[in-house]
């Protein structure tokens, strides 16, 4: 869906929905959460929940993780390596195999924080 690949951050579907219709396409909501849902699926968007609402954005397929602003939903990604090993470490700590994980970092960025 190249109208996610525009936005900037995270978004939700409504956001992205809205986007649409005020560009004068007739696509429905449910459509639209369908398309994201299977763009996740596919390994071609990343999702997440805040605040109980689903969002998503056009991302790398590269393992990464996030920091996203919780006032205007600016996402950056980031390597964080010592995540990884702390991951690692508290699974096999607990004697956990096969692990895999998300973080995601939440605050205000540099320019809401102004």
């Amino acid at each position: 869906m190249h109208a996610l690949g525009q936005a900037q951050g995270f978004v939700s579907a409504q956001q992205l929905h809205k986007q649409l219709t005020q560009h004068g396409s007739a696509i429905g909501l449910a459509t639209v959460y369908r398309t994201l849902n299977s763009l996740v699926a596919d390994g071609l968007a990343d999702s997440l929940v805040n605040a109980g609402e689903s969002l998503f954005r056009d991302c790398s397929q590269d393992h990464h993780h996030h920091l996203i602003c919780n006032s205007c939903g600016i996402a950056v990604e980031i390597e964080a390596k010592q995540a990884e090993a702390w991951a690692s470490k508290v699974a096999k700590d607990h004697g956990f195999t096969q692990v895999t994980h998300t973080i995601d970092i939440f605050g205000i960025c540099k320019a809401c924080a102004k």
